[in-house]
C-alpha cells in the first residue's frame, strides 16, 4: 500500500471521526476530525504552491509540536516538496549548516525565532503562512494545485541513487543528530515511510480504537516516522502536546486515557519519579509502552514493570532506516535486547571484511529492507561508505543470540581497545547503572601511552555511590581490564533532544 493510500484510509475513510486533540496557547485542548485535518492540509498545500514551491523543492520547518507542523508535513507530501524538520533547540551554527546543505525554497519558523535566520529572504513565520492559508481558502485556491498527481516530477537530482517512481520518491530529509560531527541529511522516501508505518501497525497491533499520547518532538524520526505515520495509517486518536512535561504527564493520562505511548529512556526515568498512586493509575488503562532512540537500561525496564504493571517494548531504529528490530508484542521482551527484525527487514552481524560472525559474537550490524533509505542528501561519499552492496552499515556493534534476538553493544566508534582487548562500553554502563545511587553513566576510552586506551566512566550519582564501591562492583563482575581507571562525577550528561548521549561533548579526562 502506498503512503497516500495509507493516510487517506483515515483522512478520507474516517473523515467524520475524531482524530486529534491538540494543545492551544494557554493549555486548552481542541479537537479536529480526520476530515478537518485533510482540509487544513489542502489549504496549506495551496499556500505553498501560491508561494511558488514545486515538486523537488525543500521546505525547512523549525517548529515545536503544534498543529501547523502536521499541516506542513501533509502539505509537502501533496505538493511533492521535501519536508526538512529541524530541532527547535538548534541555533545559528546548526541551522546555518542545514540551510546551506539542503538549500530550501522556504524556511518556516515562529515570529519568536525569526532572528535565528538573520535576514534570509526565504524565511516565513508560521503566523504569516497561516494568513496565506486563510487567503487561499477564501479565494478557493485550494484545488488541484495541492495534489501530488499534479506535480511534474522534475525533482532536482539528489546526486545519489535515482528516486523516480512514487514509492521511491523523496519525501523527508532527516538530519542526523550529529553526535560525532556535522549532521548529514538522510533522504527518506514515501515508500520508506509507508513500509515503516505498516510494519509498526501490524507488529504493535495498533488499531483505530487506540489512543496515542504524542509527547516526543515531531522533528525527530521517532515522533514523525513512528508516531505521526502510525496515527494516520491506523486511524487511532491522538493527543499532541508541545513537549514531555513530567509535572503534567499524570494529568494527561487521567484526562486523555491513552492506550499507546512512545518514549525515550530519559522519559521513562522521569516517569519512575512520579508518586506510586499516579503510576498505578497511568498503567491501568495502558496497552503498550515503547522505548527507543537510546539504550534502555535493564534496571529501568524492571522498575517500570513493577511500578506500572507493563514491560516496556524496546526497539531499534535510525534516522536512515526508521525501525529495523523490535522486541515482540507477544513473547519475551528481553531486557537489554532490542529484539527481532521486523517482517520484511533483514539484519546480520559481520566482521570488518563483511563475513558473517557466529551467534553470540560481537560484530558490526547491517540491515536491509523497504524501510532503509537510499542515501544522504548531496553526499555521495557518505552514501557509498554507508552501504556494502545493498546492506546498510549501521555503525553499531551488536551480537545475535542463537534464538535470533539482537543486543546492541555500542557504536563502533565507541569501541575501546585497551592492551589489545576489545571493550564495549554498554556492558560496563549497564553494570554501573545497577549500583545504588547511580542515575546516569557514559563510558569512554581515553588515550594511554602503555595500553593504548583506558576506560573512563562519567557518572551522575548520589553521595552514597563511592568510587571504591563502584570499583568493587566492577571487579566482582568484569574482567580487570574493563574496570574504569577513573570515575568522573558530572551534574548531567550531554544529550540530544531525544536523550542520546553525546560522548564527544564530555569534559576531557586529565591524570592527577
Amino acid at each position: 500500500m502506498t503512503l497516500t493510500e495509507l493516510f487517506e484510509s483515515s483522512l478520507k475513510g474516517r473523515a467524520g471521526q475524531p482524530a486529534l486533540q491538540y494543545e492551544r496557547v494557554g493549555g486548552e485542548f481542541a479537537w479536529l476530525t480526520f476530515g478537518e485535518i485533510d482540509r487544513r492540509a489542502s489549504r496549506m498545500a495551496a499556500a505553498l504552491s501560491f508561494r511558488g514551491l514545486r515538486a523537488g523543492d525543500r521546505c525547512v520547518v523549525h517548529l515545536a509540536n503544534r498543529i501547523e507542523f502536521l499541516d506542513l508535513f501533509l502539505a509537502c507530501l501533496r505538493v511533492g516538496v521535501l519536508f526538512v524538520p529541524v530541532n527547535v533547540l538548534y541555533r545559528d551554527r546548526e541551522l546555518s549548516h542545514i540551510v546551506a546543505d539542503s538549500e530550501p525554497a522556504l524556511i518556516v519558523t515562529t515570529a519568536e525565532h525569526r532572528a535565528l535566520f538573520a535576514d534570509d529572504s526565504r524565511v516565513v513565520t508560521i503566523e504569516e503562512l497561516n494568513f496565506t492559508t486563510e487567503q487561499t481558502d477564501q479565494t478557493g485556491a485550494a484545488t488541484a494545485t495541492a495534489t501530488t498527481d499534479n506535480t511534474d516530477n522534475t525533482e532536482r537530482p539528489l546526486q545519489q541513487r535515482q528516486l523516480l517512481d512514487d514509492d521511491s520518491a523523496p519525501a523527508v530529509i532527516i538530519y542526523t543528530s550529529g553526535t560525532t560531527g556535522k549532521a548529514k541529511g538522510a533522504v527518506l522516501s514515501r515508500g520508506n515511510l509507508a513500509a515503516n508505518a505498516s510494519h509498526l501497525v501490524a507488529a504493535w497491533r495498533i488499531t483505530a480504537t487506540d489512543r496515542y499520547l504524542a509527547a516526543l518532538p515531531l522533528f525527530h524520526v521517532h515522533g514523525l516516522g513512528n508516531g505521526i505515520c502510525t496515527w494516520l495509517a491506523s486511524g487511532c486518536t491522538m493527543r499532541l502536546v508541545e513537549r514531555f512535561d513530567h509535572t503534567r504527564v499524570a494529568g494527561w493520562f487521567d484526562t486523555f486515557k491513552p492506550t499507546l505511548f512512545f518514549g525515550v529512556p530519559t522519559i521513562y526515568v522521569r516517569l519512575l519519579e512520579l508518586a506510586p498512586d499516579a503510576q498505578r493509575r497511568m498503567g491501568a488503562g495502558m496497552r503498550l509502552f515503547v522505548s527507543g532512540s537510546a539504550p534502555l537500561p535493564a534496571q529501568v525496564m524492571e522498575d517500570f514493570r513493577v511500578r506500572f504493571g507493563h514491560t516496556i517494548l524496546e526497539r531499534y531504529g535510525m534516522s536512515e532506516t526508521l525501525m529495523n528490530i523490535g522486541n515482540p508484542y507477544d513473547g519475551e521482551r528481553r531486557p537489554g535486547s532490542v529484539g527481532l527484525p521486523f517482517p520484511g527487514v533483514e539484519a546480520r552481524i559481520v566482521d570488518d571484511a563483511g563475513a558473517l560472525v557466529e551467534d553470540d559474537s560481537v560484530g558490526q550490524l547491517e540491515v536491509r529492507g523497504p524501510n532503509v533509505f537510499a542515501g544522504y542528501w548531496r553526499n555521495e561519499d557518505a552514501t557509498a561508505k554507508g552501504f556494502r552492496d545493498d546492506w546498510f552499515h549501521t555503525g553499531d556493534m551488536a551480537e545475535r543470540s542463537a534464538d535470533g534476538y539482537f543486543t546492541l553493544r555500542g557504536r563502533a566508534s565507541d569501541l575501546i581497545i585497551s592492551g589489545g582487548f576489545n571493550i564495549y562500553p554498554r556492558e560496563i554502563e549497564e553494570l554501573l547503572l545497577g549500583q545504588p545511587g547511580v542515575r546516569e553513566v557514559a563510558v569512554v576510552g581515553a588515550a594511554d601511552a602503555r595500553r593504548g586506551e583506558v576506560v573512563i566512566a562519567y557518572i551522575v550519582a548520589g553521595a552514597e555511590s563511592t568510587d571504591d564501591a563502584l570499583r568493587a562492583a566492577c571487579a566482582a563482575s568484569l574482567a580487570s581490564f574493563k574496570t574504569p581507571r577513573a570515575f568522573i562525577r558530572v551534574d548531567a550528561l550531554p544529550r540530544t533532544a531525544l536523550g542520546k548521549i553525546q560522548k564527544h561533548r564530555l569534559p576531557p579526562w586529565r591524570r592527577d
